[in-house]
């Protein structure tokens, strides 16, 4: 029993891995939406793979590599493929000059996502927050963006908007700017305010948004982490 309950964790990452490989190609097929959502199945077994491990006590050095690489392609190429469909839109047509190349800096988004998992993975002083924008909270960003083109709330946004977003979250991933976990160790209100308060954003953004809103929730985290960081209220 003991053997089947270890591999449990695994599975569930791997079930993240084939949501975010439907989800880049759906994106590329241009079903935005249906992209969108298998992100968000994405990030929920990426959650619940953690989640299993812990309660398991299911840990393996197999399970962290695996998640990596599953996170490489969920929230690292998927979103790209988010991206790249939504610059080719704006573009349009098939010509050869210059602007014609523009949708393929979307890329960059997965380049620095691995990264980013390249240098957790080796650095020890993210076990209890993050350094950096985690790679699930940039995807989720991007799902938010690209839900708004295709959906109710269309807030219009420019080549020159979506390029400069893609250009800021490249750089958030890797930055050296400390961001909090949503993790919670204990339940006291001195240690979770900063989880609590982006929770309750986060449900009110998306009740009033729909996905949109999760695109200013990460954009709150973001903000909040910075306050937090020139503030010093850690």
């Amino acid at each position: 029993m003991r053997k089947i309950v270890k591999y449990i964790p695994n599975s569930i990452t791997c079930l993240n891995l084939f949501a975010g490989s439907i989800a880049s190609v759906s994106a590329l097929e241009g079903h935005l939406q249906q992209a969108c959502w298998f992100v968000v199945a994405a990030a929920f077994f990426d959650f619940m793979d953690g989640f299993a491990a812990r309660g398991l006590k299911a840990y393996s050095l197999i399970g962290k590599e695996l998640d990596s690489l599953a996170d490489v392609v969920s929230f690292g190429f998927a979103p790209s493929c988010l991206v790249f469909t939504l610059l080719r839109a704006k573009i349009g047509g098939d010509g050869f000059g210059v602007i014609d190349y523009m949708p393929y800096m979307s890329f960059l988004l997965v380049v620095f996502s691995a990264l980013r998992l390249a240098k957790f993975n080796v650095d020890d002083r993210q076990t209890t927050s993050f350094i950096g924008l985690p790679t699930p909270a940039n995807a989720l960003f991007w799902v938010g963006i690209a839900s708004n083109q295709a959906g109710q709330f269309q807030f219009d946004m420019s080549l020159t908007l979506l390029s400069v977003l893609v250009l800021l979250f490249s750089a958030l991933l890797v930055i050296n700017l400390p961001m909090f976990s949503l993790k919670v160790s204990e339940i006291v209100f001195r240690a979770i305010y900063k989880q609590l308060f982006l929770l309750i954003s986060g449900i009110v953004l998306i009740s009033i948004f729909g996905l949109f809103g999760l695109s200013l929730t990460i954009f709150l985290y973001v903000v909040s982490s910075l306050l937090v960081k020139l503030l010093n209220l850690d």
